[in-house]
């Protein structure tokens, strides 16, 4: 499974894709806009936004692609590791229940 991870601390992102390797996913971390963001976040299988931690102008392109593409989107208030798994758990638990 391929994820994307907006927000989020700079110095996090070593930890975040740790965390999402543990979870057999490949992760991309966008902790700062970047010049082309829309078209950097691919086609993933979930995007994960750390609300606290994410400029408006970043929603703006997560939005704009994830509605263009039909990607899921999942919204979490605090750039925390136990947050990320939080998600991480219940989305790999759906996903091996579709299978």
């Amino acid at each position: 499974m391929s994820v994307v991870l907006v927000g989020g601390n700079d110095c996090m992102k070593t930890r975040y894709k740790d965390i999402c390797k543990s979870y057999d996913c490949k992760a991309k971390v966008f902790t700062h806009m970047t010049t082309n963001l829309e078209n950097q976040i691919g086609s993933p299988d979930l995007v994960i936004v750390f609300t606290n931690t994410c400029s408006h102008k970043m929603l703006g392109c997560v939005n704009s692609r994830t509605n263009k593409h039909r990607i899921p989107v999942r919204h979490v208030h605090t750039a925390s590791v136990s947050a990320l798994k939080n998600v991480l758990d219940k989305e790999c638990r759906e996903l091996r229940n579709k299978s």
